[in-house]
């Protein structure tokens, strides 16, 4: 089990900001994903998420709220789904501002899978905004770190 961790990946212009992720995690596609549409579950292994509410399903709004931004509840909407390999949540309204996390899943021959995730955010209302925004540097670390060590744990 390789227990290096991830570094994520931060680029900003004036009107567009993003930070991604990427890391192997040793087990299949489908434990990986169950984690990851259980929103119930989420607190229990992710450090990163304080609670979500609703059905991590497609057409459906969540809310989120967590530990980097306190006080504030994020209202996503589950954009897309393809079960077992990606999905998008996305909030606010282009052009204005709006956010875009996607999750891909990408299974390797040797029984692993390739784990990305990037959170992407443009519109002419981001530099106003900009400065309000978590650093989501250290917070895709810790999910990234969060979710390899939970999806690599033995069963119970």
């Amino acid at each position: 089990m390789n227990t290096q961790h991830a570094k994520a990946i931060k680029t900003a212009s004036t009107f567009r900001m993003d930070c991604a992720i990427r890391t192997t995690i040793a087990t299949s596609p489908d434990k990986i994903w169950a984690l990851l549409t259980n929103a119930a579950a989420f607190p229990q292994w992710n450090s990163t998420v304080t609670s979500i509410e609703g059905v991590i399903a497609e057409g459906q709004r969540l809310k989120l709220t967590v530990p980097a931004a306190p006080g504030r509840t994020f209202k996503p909407t589950v954009s897309r789904v393809e079960a077992g390999r990606s999905m998008v949540w996305s909030d606010g309204m282009a052009p204005m501002f709006k956010g875009v996390r996607t999750f891909t899943l990408t299974p390797n021959a040797d029984g692993t899978t390739e784990f990305a995730m990037k959170e992407e955010f443009a519109g002419i209302m981001l530099p106003m905004i900009k400065g309000s925004l978590p650093d989501f540097t250290p917070v895709f670390e810790a999910y990234a770190a969060d979710l390899k060590r939970a999806a690599e744990a033995p069963a119970l």
